[in-house]
């Protein structure tokens, strides 16, 4: 039997913190990696396979440096930690979790949750126009939201544009009471949401009075330019092409607009073709923007949003599948990444 393998760790508080309540944390990386961690001392014992002991020291090591840098661990980061050392030998946790993004109104920091997020992060910073696509639970608006928030505090734009399309999701609001703004608010709710976890609720309150914050659909954007203006278009599987035409062509000086949304959950009418799935083909060649692709091995919310992403993906594929063939298994992207492509262009493919 193979002697457990030791990884001494100095400091007695980080090393209490990284054990968690009741060794919480242990056990968590012992149930996913298939190995049993048990501490003594100021060292951690760690004994399997020798693959699984072999990660299980890197990971003990890698969230240990995290916390010693005062990043506060979640459970739910064992698993994102776990996912990002096994898509890459080389890459460091405090690369991607240490890179804040934001300050939040509750003193949380908002940072990538892996790969796949910490290069749409990238992109975001060194593009005017980035394509965030992907399953819902990938972090792919709360992040544009967080980057957005970041640029308006440093004054590196003049103001906040958030827009949707005002597109049913299979629930009719026009017979609800109250004046046009009334009647569009839930269509907007998800981005004041996100504001709010962000900013203090009387601070986005006041900015949006000033207007430096603008909550609107998309229709309202027609005719306009905007100028030093960070924008952000959510739920973009459901714009038509000539919407998706005509909110890129409202970007002016010194303003840079993130899309984000799910072409697996088009709500337009049946027949419409979407305008998400239509920009990647019109622009593939457009340099100066990037396309960042999620798959749902990106989940970051609550492990069960994974695992139904997975099984919705595994029931379209049974439904789209002609009867007496096998079905394939739905495709994944686990590389996730903002590619710069031979030709020019930014961009994935899926």
């Amino acid at each position: 039997m193979n002697q457990p393998a030791r990884v001494e760790l100095a400091d007695a508080d980080v090393l209490r913190t990284l054990c968690g309540g009741q060794s919480e944390n242990l056990k968590i990386i012992g149930k996913k990696l298939g190995v049993r961690v048990g501490q003594r001392g100021s060292c951690l014992l760690v004994s399997g396979a020798p693959e699984a002991v072999s990660f299980a020291d890197r990971l003990l090591r890698e969230l240990y440096e995290l916390l010693r840098q005062g990043y506060r661990l979640y459970p739910e980061d064992i698993d994102q930690a776990i996912k990002t050392l096994s898509s890459d030998a080389d890459v460091r946790l405090s690369d991607i979790f240490l890179d804040a993004v934001f300050t939040s109104n509750r003193k949380r920091r908002i940072a990538p949750k892996g790969l796949a997020q910490k290069r749409y992060v990238e992109a975001i910073r060194s593009h005017d126009i980035v394509f965030g696509i992907g399953p819902a639970g990938t972090g792919k608006t709360y992040l544009a939201m967080a980057m957005a928030a970041s640029a308006l505090v440093e004054h590196r734009v003049k103001r906040l544009v958030l827009t949707r399309p005002a597109v049913e999701a299979g629930e009719k609001l026009g017979f609800l009471p109250g004046d046009l703004s009334e009647k569009i608010n839930p269509y907007l709710r998800p981005l004041y949401d996100a504001l709010h976890d962000m900013m203090d609720a009387e601070k986005v309150a006041a900015l949006i009075e000033r207007g430096t914050i603008e909550v609107a659909p998309l229709a309202f954007m027609r005719g306009r330019t905007l100028n030093d203006a960070f924008v952000i278009l959510d739920e973009a599987q459901n714009t038509t092409p000539e919407q998706m035409k005509m909110f890129l062509t409202r970007l002016g000086f010194g303003s840079r607009a993130v899309v984000t949304g799910d072409i697996t959950q088009i709500d337009l009418p049946s027949g419409q073709p979407s305008g998400l799935v239509a920009v990647r083909d019109i622009l593939r060649h457009v340099e100066g923007l990037s396309f960042c692709q999620f798959s749902e091995a990106d989940v970051v919310r609550h492990p069960l949003v994974q695992e139904i992403v997975q099984a919705y993906e595994r029931w379209e594929v049974r439904r789209r599948t002609p009867p007496g063939r096998n079905a394939p298994p739905p495709e994944t992207d686990r590389e996730a990444a903002c590619a710069e492509p031979a030709t020019g262009e930014s961009g994935l493919e899926s």
